[in-house]
């Protein structure tokens, strides 16, 4: 290993493969279990965000990066995913501190980033050019893929490590470079990428630049400034449509994986196990404290089952070990910061006003007089339309709610302006089968079968484009047909 210093550490921006010394002073990064702060990150103006964006451009028009040999590509992505499996300690006690990754989650923010990098590898080997039939042609028709240019890559914070990795390492895969902004809550995520990518592997100076800025003025120069060709954001919906806004000023191609309120329908023949209970309850309401847009925060039960699935729900909260990320007892951390909380805990309030029971939790934990804690809640008796049951509430939240019929539950399923996820469980597969077919979403699970290598992204407000695989891979190119004499 290069270095054994840890990866909560002092950093500069990184930009053309040197690190910086911030332009706009620092700022603290906290421990959202702790409340203390455990470093300091870089701030950046305007100027300083445009000079990672040259130093990105420069990279790609000089074909230091997208005129080298796919091989070639490939190596230097694989020596990435290596080094962050190596270094998986180091991450994993970063993801403790910075954004409370408990330990039931730490495939999802340690060990699964670096096999996506490593897919990612994979992925940098797909043929950029094939033959295609091509009605009307009078010749051959060659169909070729080309990398856009410069990526802007704009992530949140609840799985900055996870979405850091995917998207740079499928944006190197297609032969871009990048500018990485992470969120100001969890800079140290992409900085500690940053360091990784710089220590130990071969990629060229400025493939990759992170800078890590906190104004929405030094933030919006990655969504308007016309030397980036492709922005891709993970975040908030409300956001998404600001990027989009801004994207468009000079038609920038955008990538957008937004928001979710996702169902899960359960229908009357499944087996009501106490697996089950804990499957719905960690994909509902806990998993990364409800702190995911592709939780399944709506549960949709048959009125038959309504009574037996709340109370076998409210058992399995009374199990959740909320705390310290660092104990491994833990099985639910904190929300990210007081200002999250006090939100978490209004949507809870209004539940109530609207009419809906808080049947468990619903409040801060008594014995936790420290961090951003939550208690895992369970609402019932709130109707489909309602506050609690439209937004997303970002936090260890689950709703249930009744349905008399599939057609019902498709109805209510569907009654969202987002789309993202969504899961049906039964023992008959064929129905489930049917009933997924009918949700307008981007990916549905059946029994917990969640798809493999497919395209991720969802309908309506939950975004635009896809990522992971070939075809997320093409997101961050541009096709080109040309036409070849006979």
């Amino acid at each position: 290993m290069a270095d054994s210093r840890p990866l909560v550490d002092t950093y500069g921006h990184f930009i053309d493969g040197r690190w910086v010394d911030p332009d706009a002073g620092r700022y603290n990064v906290l421990n959202p279990a702790t409340e203390e702060p455990i470093a300091t990150a870089p701030d950046a103006s305007v100027g300083q965000v445009e000079d990672a964006i040259v130093a990105a451009r420069s990279a790609f028009d000089s074909g230091r990066w997208s005129a080298l040999d796919p091989a070639e590509r490939s190596r230097c992505i694989q020596q990435l995913s290596d080094a962050m499996l190596s270094r998986a300690e180091e991450i994993n006690s970063l993801a403790q501190a910075e954004w409370g990754c408990s330990a039931n989650e730490r495939i999802i923010h340690v060990e699964g980033p670096a096999f996506m990098v490593g897919h990612a590898a994979e992925l940098a080997m797909e043929p950029a050019e094939a033959p295609m039939d091509a009605w009307g042609a009078a010749g051959n028709t060659l169909l070729r893929y080309e990398p856009l240019g410069v990526v802007s890559i704009l992530t949140p914070w609840n799985f900055p490590h996870t979405l850091n990795a995917m998207k740079v390492g499928a944006a190197l895969a297609a032969g871009n470079t990048v500018v990485l902004k992470p969120s100001p809550l969890t800079p140290l995520a992409g900085l500690a990428l940053a360091r990784i990518i710089d220590e130990e592997t071969d990629i060229p100076a400025g493939v990759v630049n992170v800078v890590t800025p906190t104004s929405v003025e030094a933030s919006r120069v990655l969504t308007v400034d016309p030397r980036v060709n492709l922005v891709s954001f993970t975040g908030s919906s409300a956001v998404g449509r600001s990027v989009m806004a801004g994207a468009a000023e000079t038609m920038k191609r955008i990538l957008l994986e937004c928001g979710g309120k996702s169902a899960s329908i359960v229908t009357e023949d499944a087996d009501i196990d106490d697996e089950l209970l804990q499957r719905l309850l960690f994909e509902g309401c806990t998993l990364h404290a409800g702190q995911a847009c592709i939780l399944n925060s709506r549960l949709l039960v048959p009125d038959a089952l309504h009574d037996e699935i709340v109370g076998g729900l409210v058992d399995a909260a009374s199990r959740t070990v909320t705390g310290d990320p660092s104990d491994p007892d833990v099985t639910m951390g904190p929300l990210i910061s007081r200002e999250h909380l006090d939100r978490v805990e209004e949507f809870v309030a209004q539940a109530e006003r609207d009419g809906a029971t808080v049947v468990t939790g619903g409040a801060r934990p008594k014995h936790l007089d420290k961090g951003f804690y939550f208690e895992p809640t369970i609402i019932t008796g709130a109707t489909a339309d309602s506050y609690i049951a439209q937004e997303e509430v970002f936090g260890p939240v689950l709703t249930v709610l009744r349905y008399r019929d599939d057609d019902e539950a498709v109805a209510i399923a569907n009654n969202s302006q987002y789309g993202l996820g969504g899961a049906v469980w039964g023992s008959d597969v064929e129905r489930a089968l049917a009933i997924a077919r009918r949700i307008r979403t981007g990916q549905v699970s059946i029994n917990g079968t969640i798809p493999g290598d497919a395209p991720f992204g969802g309908f309506k407000q939950s975004g635009i484009g896809r990522e992971g695989g070939v075809m997320g891979l093409r997101s961050y190119m541009e096709p080109k047909a040309i036409g070849v004499p006979a």
